[in-house]
């Protein structure tokens, strides 16, 4: 039973093939009735076959009748009448411009979900059309098409679909040319936000627009660039940054739209690094009119928008007083990379407001921040700036520590070096500490000073070690110095041990006793005896409680 059953269903679907395919090549024009009838059939397949075998006949009839149920049909049609692209035209064209109001609804409707764009000079005639009501539908269907075609321009291309975007891109944009010489006698905004939507900035038509304020779209165009939301407007307009000849009135409307979606457009495009010509233009900028309430529009942005907000204001013709204040508000109260262009920009202002605001961003969570004000202080000549750049040589991050590094660059222990002999025991001191943190091969440096075939080099070494608060670091090296040939070497070796505390050296020390110099013995007593206190009173600095 079962096997009749399969074998019945195929017989029936072969010939429902076989009669569709008859209705769809005959030229018996009754085929287009029973055709229609069939759309209304219960069973899909029949529907569906109907349904291809109109769209193959390209029968203006068969169109209309499908149009007559483009409010219900299924998801499968749809794909159906994509397939048969084209087949619809006629049909469309003509509900456009009949006078059944819901067929030229449901073909409004077929334009936008099949992207009839060949009959863009079709919808645009009939939105032009003295007949208000049908004017505002192809009107509401021209900023639905157009904004399909945006989207498709502005992703990758679909290979499925045959039609070149950007070939569609200018049939249209042709279109919506001749509707604007028109533009005086429909007023239909639509078509100059559809035309601002698509085009280039190189557009003949849209240079003699913005270049002439006389011109019939001028004044709506204007006022387009500065209102409408739609991306590709805000492209457009944007754009204009990258024109060695950007007409005034664009560069007016950018200084002056501030809609919170304008100015992340706008802060994006700018990012780290703008271009050349879009400095050139930034700076022709005199007014930003947003910065007026900078705070409420900074602290709507994202790290990025801030960082572009940094670059805006530093390269933009704003006073720097403005600019200051965008910097000083990001430094304190932006997200991570609005902080982080700050402090960057705040290397370029100086006096007694920035200077405060730079040791403020020293404590900043943010370790890129600490690392940039770090590199500015020694040349902002803050009081006691030195000391507070020795605490963060001993900072967790290693951008903070390498920024101070590079800060203090001139601390190097060759520099010490050679200048050692003429400092006094106080400059020693402090200088040498600070050699000991900033340069990185100090003590491997030192170590070769102590190992030196020269003798003046090894009492030198010794004392730099001293100065350096090196000996307990290297206290091998000038144990092993115990043993030095020369007894001043071994004297200079025993008295630096004085400032060592580890068991070894005591040791070392007890058995210079029986050093062959007598001076070197004398000084090892005197180190075994002095090494306690002098520990005792190290211990005293450092406990708070004493």
């Amino acid at each position: 039973m079962g096997y009749y059953r399969r074998k019945g269903h195929n017989t029936v679907s072969s010939g429902l093939a076989t009669t569709i395919r008859l209705l769809s090549k005959t030229d018996n024009e009754a085929a287009v009735r029973v055709l229609t009838a069939a759309l209304d059939s219960p069973n899909a397949p029949i529907k569906e076959g109907a349904l291809s075998a109109l769209l193959k006949r390209r029968s203006p009839t068969g169109g209309r009748e499908i149009l007559r149920r483009i409010p219900d049909i299924p998801v499968a049609w749809k794909e159906i009448i994509r397939q048969h692209h084209g087949a619809m035209t006629r049909a469309i064209r003509d509900a456009l411009l009949g006078s059944d109001r819901r067929l030229c609804l449901n073909a409004c409707r077929a334009l936008v979900w099949f992207r009839e764009y060949d009959l863009m000079p079709t919808l645009l005639n009939l939105l032009e059309d003295r007949q208000k009501e049908k004017a505002q539908l192809a009107a509401e269907t021209l900023t639905e098409l157009i904004g399909q075609l945006y989207e498709q321009l502005a992703g990758p291309r679909d290979y499925a679909d045959r039609r070149d975007p950007q070939m569609i891109r200018r049939h249209v944009l042709g279109s919506l040319e001749l509707s604007l010489k028109r533009f005086n006698q429909h007023k239909r905004r639509e078509v100059v936000e559809a035309f601002l939507i698509l085009v280039g900035r190189d557009n003949v038509v849209l240079k003699q627009i913005l270049t002439d304020p006389h011109h019939s779209c001028f004044v709506v165009t204007v006022d387009l660039l500065s209102k409408s939301k739609q991306g590709g407007v805000i492209r457009l307009l944007l754009s204009f940054l990258d024109d060695p000849h950007t007409p005034s009135a664009a560069l007016s409307i950018i200084a002056n739209r501030h809609d919170l979606k304008f100015v992340n457009y706008l802060l994006r495009k700018i990012g780290r690094d703008p271009s050349a010509t879009a400095r050139q233009n930034l700076k022709r900028l005199e007014t930003i009119g947003w910065l007026k309430s900078a705070a409420e529009v900074l602290d709507e942005l994202d790290d990025a928008a801030q960082y572009g907000a940094v670059r805006l204001v530093m390269t933009s013709g704003v006073s720097r007083i403005q600019a200051y204040s965008v910097v000083e508000y990001l430094l304190l109260h932006g997200r991570p990379g609005g902080r982080r262009a700050a402090a960057e920009a705040l290397a370029e202002f100086h006096g007694a407001d920035a200077n405060a605001l730079a040791v403020r961003a020293l404590d900043d969570a943010d370790p890129q921040v600490q690392a940039q004000v770090v590199s500015q202080l020694r040349s902002r000549g803050i009081p006691g700036v030195l000391l507070r750049l020795i605490d963060l040589i001993d900072s967790p991050h290693a951008e903070v520590r390498h920024a101070v590094r590079e800060s203090l660059a001139e601390f190097t222990f060759p520099r010490y070096l050679a200048a050692f002999d003429e400092l006094d025991d106080e400059v020693r001191r402090s200088t040498g500490a600070l050699v000991r943190k900033v340069d990185q091969k100090s003590l491997t440096l030192l170590r070769a000073e102590l190992v030196s075939q020269v003798r003046g080099r090894r009492m030198r070494g010794l004392g730099m070690a001293r100065a350096m608060d090196a000996v307990g670091a290297i206290e091998e090296t000038i144990v092993a110095m115990l043993n030095d040939e020369d007894h001043l070497v071994r004297a200079e070796a025993a008295a630096s041990l004085t400032l060592s505390s580890s068991e070894a050296s005591r040791r070392a020390l007890e058995r210079a006793l029986d050093d062959s110099s007598q001076k070197v013995r004398e000084v090892a007593q005197k180190s075994l005896q002095n090494r306690m206190q002098f520990h005792q009173w190290r211990e005293t600095l450092a406990d708070p409680r004493d």
